[in-house]
């Protein structure tokens, strides 16, 4: 796996340019706001109205207040998804980051089979369903808006790119060993959106990487982080994934790439899983996956078919 070195001299790409940052009320994005503002940035703060009041106490403590802006947004309303697009866009005149950061984890465990109704038949997990769309549909609606919004960017970048989205998946996006299913599916769809996203991207000339955070400090993790503490494991803070998020997001020679950020270690996963593919899956297999990729790339893509259980 790859060691990252974190260029903090690519931070001077942010200043002056606009994000769109999902999630943004607290944990991870309430730092990321901060970050993003001392370097230079203006942020477009996308939450739920229910947050208004944590949201109001981070632009207080900001020291421009005036180059952030709350725009209240279900991301599962595809028409408040569009009006945050532009409402940035008529606050600052153009969106040249978006930060897919909102995030949820289920309460109950989805693959709880004890539990049961009144007649003994299993019950259907509802947080999963929840979870699924607001980490996964959510953070779709967040690509495809950020996509259609900055592909009629002017150059903005040295390599020619006109724009950098970020997708916030985790380490559960690539392992499962915490059991926690609905959040590991989610990330693990994430992660498929940053890879499927990667030729339609490239069309725009836009880049789309990823940062999967190990566990960090914040309302998720907090059943477990006195103990987490004790047992002497690494720790991550929000401002550790805040940085990894704002230089990954700058840096013009990465499209597709992930970084997985735990503290001091941070290593892209994409990459590396690329070169070991053929030790994985062996030389044939290997091969065979190549030129099948080859030949959907040559023909423009896949044919979708037409299936009559999604009319």
């Amino acid at each position: 796996m790859n060691a990252v070195n974190l260029d903090q001299a690519l931070l001077r790409q942010l200043e002056g340019k606009t994000a769109i940052l999902t999630g943004a009320a607290g944990g991870i994005g309430a730092e990321i706001t901060r970050f993003l503002i001392s370097n230079g940035a203006n942020v477009v703060m996308a939450d739920l109205e229910l947050t208004r009041a944590s949201v109001e106490a981070i632009l207080s403590s900001l020291p421009d207040p005036s180059r952030a802006m709350f725009v209240p947004t279900d991301i599962l309303k595809w028409v408040e998804m569009v009006s945050l697009f532009k409402q940035a866009l008529s606050k600052f005149g153009s969106i040249e980051f978006v930060i897919a950061n909102a995030g949820v984890m289920e309460r109950k465990t989805v693959l709880d089979i004890d539990e049961v109704d009144e007649a003994g038949d299993p019950v259907e997990s509802k947080d999963f369903s929840k979870v699924i769309d607001i980490n996964l549909k959510g953070t779709m609606n967040t690509l495809k808006l950020g996509l259609f919004y900055m592909k009629g960017n002017e150059a903005v970048f040295a390599d020619g790119s006109k724009g950098s989205i970020i997708l916030i998946s985790s380490t559960s996006g690539y392992f499962g060993s915490t059991g926690v299913a609905g959040y590991i599916s989610s990330k693990h769809g994430v992660t498929g959106l940053l890879r499927g996203s990667q030729n339609v991207a490239a069309k725009y000339a836009i880049r789309v990487n990823g940062v999967a955070p190990f566990v960090t400090p914040t309302a998720m993790s907090s059943g477990f982080a006195e103990e987490w503490k004790a047992s002497g494991l690494p720790t991550n803070t929000a401002t550790d994934v805040a940085r990894v998020v704002s230089v990954l997001a700058c840096d013009d020679s990465k499209r597709g790439s992930c970084y997985l950020t735990c503290g001091p270690i941070v290593k892209e996963l994409e990459q590396s899983r690329t070169a070991l593919i053929e030790a994985w899956f062996g030389e044939e297999a290997s091969q065979l996956m190549k030129n099948a990729g080859q030949f959907f790339k040559e023909r423009g893509g896949y044919t979708l078919p037409s299936l009559k259980a999604i009319d």
